[in-house]
């Protein structure tokens, strides 16, 4: 018994002092790093060797508890839910759907107020609304609403500011709490704290904001825009800065910045890192302090120097001369200098943490900007020279497409918010983001044509595919004899006789019906007879009677033989998305008048095929009458041959590319048709193309440039007019 009494003491004893060597230890560490723990967090560490371990912060900075501008987040979330008491807000939820249904995506604008003035940037968003395809002066059609208050500058402190929102917008009666509402914004809060305060309760109403923190986007709901000043033009825009000629991509300098640099308050702490990365050869990095009216009492150590580097440089010169272009968040997250990037094909490196980008529910930002972080400043440099040349290539060009679809003007902006709201509405008809970020861009692709991209005339090429190898002859009639004309019948059997002809529409316009169907000729194709409504732009009209790709656009005073339709129709297959003809005409700018000129002279250069004879995509059908306005087709309908014009100008500012003129046996004779719905046999010569001149001086001044492109080029059939057999020509005809 003792014995058992004594093993058990000293198992109980040994277990002691196992326990002290080896646990007593760790809990002395234990302690003994909780006591420096706390004691780091009372104070900062002090380097004993500053010159390997330099420091870069501020002792005042590193001791200070926080920037009081900044708003904690349970303060962000407070104010978030003030402004956005909807928070929950999706398009299925806060969006009326039914109101869309009757009418289609139609938009009011409230009518505008004499004694409410608004800034002239909310002036030009109300103009591209009005006098677009969308708008209705009926409340009663409408599915979306647009207020006539100016909501762009919520500032108070700014002096565009309007005062008792809420007030104003609750006396509407077709208010409804904001449903079906679509606010527009591009400054909200004010200083200190910036902070996403509009000054007003939105409701339900959609809300297109610049500079959107992505804690208040409502995914699905909300639309990001981008910050544009108020001199962006009001259409058409400038070109983007790259050419094909600028290759290769590296240039001069690889990084540049050149800004404003905040002393105190948000956003100065990016801004104030940004010298850290300056190293005066391909990296440029220019701050100045030298803005607002008290800037002095705030200035550092750095500022006169930064001041003086400043102005060694010149911004343009450097967006010119760089590869990529830092574009760090301001007082608030977005700045001009995105749209500024863009459009010089200078590669956006984004510093601004929490920015929705615009229109990143459509656009993949990923192929045309590089999206940083502001913690990581330092890591930047290295990161963008890892980027292989044919990348950085690649990001240049898409940053021209995005600028030129999307960004290059206030229409362009503003028609894309539209048109994201309306692929909410039919997600079974919406553009996908492949059609979206490839040329021509989701504003020139219409959904409601299809939403297939082998359907159109642009993508063949990437889908591996080629349009249909058939096609539809279509032919104007407006003589008002009402009978079957000797060219007319000639025409028809010439283009019959194609092996690629599918079917042939006539399309009578004339006072008289048609003649009975005994009365046409007999073809080896179908021939359908349409009764047209006596206006020019009738010949555009998608038809569905139109099945093939191809469209034979013709008149019925044309003169052309099988072996030319054959040849042309060969060298549209090769070029769909070009309108491919014979007879041209060109354009010139007149410095006498001031204004652009339109000429059938025989020049080497040529910029418009009439489609009195030409084949042209189907799909151009549908974009002549349901992208164009109703203004431009009245347009039409009231000037001699405007319609050609138009259509040129449409497929040019789409494609970016003349059209292609290809051989003629015969050369093609002017004729003045008749105008539709006249008596007589139609106007001289010389006020035919003076109306001529003032279609073209219009189209340029609605588009807001001149879309046409010239072309010297002119395609024929294989030994066209060489001295060789004729048994080795394909087309032998056309020389005869």
């Amino acid at each position: 018994m003792q014995t058992r009494k004594k093993y058990i003491f000293l198992t109980f004893l040994a277990s002691w002092l196992l326990l002290f060597f080896f646990g007593g230890d760790q809990l002395r560490r234990f302690a003994f790093f909780s006591g420096r723990k706390a004691e780091a967090q009372r104070n900062w560490p002090h380097w004993t060797d500053r010159s390997l371990l330099k420091n870069f912060a501020d002792p005042e900075e590193l001791q200070r508890d926080g920037n009081p501008s900044l708003l904690s987040p349970r303060e962000r979330r407070a104010a978030w839910l003030s402004i956005y008491k909807n928070s929950r807000c999706r398009m299925e939820t806060c969006f009326d759907f039914s109101r869309c249904e009757k009418n289609g995506f139609k938009v009011f604008t409230y009518p505008r107020e004499r004694d409410q003035p608004i800034s002239e940037s909310y002036g030009k968003i109300l103009t591209s609304i009005e006098r677009s395809r969308y708008y209705t002066p009926d409340p009663e059609e409408a599915c979306l609403f647009i207020l006539s208050i100016d909501t762009l500058d919520r500032d108070h402190l700014s002096g565009q500011y309007v005062r008792n929102v809420n007030e104003k917008i609750r006396g509407f009666p077709l208010w409804n709490g904001g449903q079906n509402h679509l606010i527009f914004n591009l400054y909200s809060g004010t200083w200190p704290n910036y902070t996403e305060d509009l000054g007003f309760d939105i409701g339900q109403a959609i809300l297109a904001k610049a500079s959107f923190d992505i804690e208040s986007f409502r995914p699905g709901f909300d639309i990001s825009i981008p910050l544009f000043p108020k001199d962006h033009p009001q259409r058409g825009g400038e070109r983007g800065w790259l050419y094909q000629d600028s290759i290769p991509p590296k240039k001069k300098y690889l990084l540049v910045f050149k800004g404003k640099r905040y002393l105190t308050g948000i956003g100065s702490g990016t801004r104030n890192a940004l010298h850290h990365i300056h190293n005066g050869k391909d990296i440029i990095s220019l701050t100045t302090c030298k803005h607002g009216k008290d800037w002095e009492k705030h200035k550092d150590t750095r500022c006169d120097k930064d001041n003086v580097d400043y102005e060694k440089f010149d911004y343009q010169e450097l967006l010119h001369n760089s590869t990529f272009c830092i574009v760090p968040r301001g007082r608030r997250l977005g700045s001009f200098r995105f749209l500024e990037a863009l459009q010089a094909a200078c590669i956006p490196v984004l510093l601004s943490d929490g920015w929705e980008l615009p229109f990143a529910e459509a656009i993949d930002w990923g192929k045309a900007a590089v999206v940083g972080s502001e913690r990581l400043l330092l890591q930047i440099p290295s990161a963008i020279r890892c980027i292989h040349p044919e990348r950085v290539l690649a990001f240049q060009q898409q940053t021209q497409f995005l600028w030129d679809a999307y960004f290059s003007s206030v229409d362009k902006i503003v028609h894309t918010t539209l048109e994201i709201i309306k692929d909410r509405l039919s997600l079974h008809r919406s553009r996908s983001r492949f059609l979206w970020n490839t040329l021509p861009g989701g504003l020139l692709v219409l959904p409601d044509f299809s939403t297939h991209p082998g359907d159109f005339p642009f993508y063949y090429l990437q889908h591996g595919s080629s349009p249909s190898e058939k096609f539809t002859a279509f032919i104007r009639v407006v003589s008002q004899a009402g009978s079957l004309s000797q060219p007319i019948l000639r025409l028809i059997q010439a283009v019959s006789g194609s092996q690629y002809c599918a079917q042939i529409l006539v399309l009578w316009s004339c006072e008289k019906p048609p003649p009975p169907s005994g009365k046409w000729p007999q073809t080896t194709v179908p021939l359908t007879i349409i009764q047209g409504r006596r206006k020019l732009s009738d010949r555009f009209f998608p038809y569905t009677a139109i099945q093939t790709d191809a469209v034979l656009s013709l008149d019925e005073h044309t003169s052309l033989s099988t072996s030319e339709v054959d040849f042309a129709f060969v060298v549209w297959r090769s070029f769909p998305e070009r309108i491919v003809g014979f007879p041209t005409r060109s354009h010139f700018w007149d410095p006498e008048q001031g204004r652009w000129g339109y000429t059938s002279k025989w020049t080497n250069e040529l910029s418009i095929v009439l489609t009195t004879a030409a084949f042209y995509h189907r799909y151009y059908h549908s974009l002549f009458t349901e992208y164009l306005p109703a203004g431009l087709r009245e347009l039409v309908d009231g000037l001699a041959a405007c319609e050609d014009i138009l259509m040129n100008v449409l497929v040019a500012a789409v494609t970016k590319l003349p059209p292609i003129k290809v051989t003629q046996r015969k050369q093609h004779k002017d004729t003045v048709p008749q105008q539709v719905g006249g008596t007589d046999g139609g106007a001289a010569s010389s006020r035919r193309f003076s109306q001529q001149q003032d279609c073209l001086n219009q189209l340029v001044e609605w588009f807001g440039y001149m879309p046409l492109v010239s072309s010297q080029l002119r395609l024929d059939p294989v030994l066209f007019k060489d001295q060789v057999s004729v048994l080795r020509k394909k087309y032998p005809r056309l020389e005869k």
